[in-house]
């Protein structure tokens, strides 16, 4: 697999990366863990706008998912006159509905499904692809979930948004690339189920045996490298920040 960070940011684009989305390749297909504020310009430095083959939407939190509006623009009103056929697109209950809204003015209230396939995730494994995939509810105001994905014996998992949790400890069990969010700084920031700091990635990906941790999702006002250094000092392994347009082969 090829792992590729499209956006990191988190809350908010900075004026070096747009916020959430990563590109994950392998046989050809290419599959694109969520669009956010930014994303669809920057995706289009790693491939083009018609070459993604599904998408999943961690949750509907706007800078993980509000790209998908203009992806849909993209694809219903294509300039060569021929109008896409759905991509899957899988994520929360009521995605279609929550980009519908976010747009605004679609010609119909089904527009949206004539380019996105929707499928409604819940914890579970399914295909996607060459892919296998896991999914888990996390711990975030609304309902959110990690991701594990795998192919050729290797796995990366990527925990979306979300605080201290059982459910991603094990989703990132022994994964080769744990790509784990760390918008809150240790000693600063202490809300209960919404983000985790830089030592709580550590810890997680500590307690999960992962082979080696990348921190994203960092927000313009936290201080990154505080953060780096936190993880280092509870976790063993390889640890880096996560930068647009950096690739991972797993």
């Amino acid at each position: 697999m090829k792992l590729t960070v499209v956006g990191c940011s988190g809350s908010f684009p900075s004026a070096e990366s747009a916020c959430s989305s990563y590109l994950v390749e392998a046989d050809g297909f290419r599959l694109l863990l969520d669009m956010g504020n930014g994303a669809l310009g920057e995706l289009q430095r790693h491939c083009g706008l018609y070459d993604l083959d599904a998408i999943f939407l961690s949750h509907l939190h706007a800078d993980h998912c509000i790209d998908m509006c203009a992806y849909f623009v993209a694809r219903y009103y294509r300039h060569d006159g021929g109008r896409c056929d759905p991509i899957p697109v899988y994520g929360p209950e009521g995605t279609e509905h929550r980009l519908t809204t976010a747009y605004a003015d679609t010609p119909t209230a089904s527009s949206m499904s004539e380019v996105f396939d929707f499928h409604t995730v819940k914890p579970s494994t399914f295909e996607v692809g060459p892919f296998t995939v896991h999914t888990e509810r996390v711990a975030h105001p609304v309902e959110a979930y990690g991701i594990r994905v795998e192919h050729g014996g290797k796995s990366l998992t990527y925990s979306g948004d979300t605080g201290t949790t059982p459910a991603l400890d094990e989703l990132a069990r022994d994964t080769d690339l744990f790509l784990c969010e760390a918008a809150f700084t240790h000693g600063k920031e202490d809300i209960p189920d919404l983000h985790l700091n830089g030592r709580e990635a550590g810890e997680t990906a500590a307690r999960a045996g992962a082979r080696r941790l990348v921190l994203t999702h960092i927000p313009p006002w936290t201080d990154p490298q505080a953060n780096l250094t936190d993880a280092r000092a509870v976790f063993d392994g390889p640890v880096e920040l996560a930068a647009p347009r950096v690739s991972y082969d797993i």
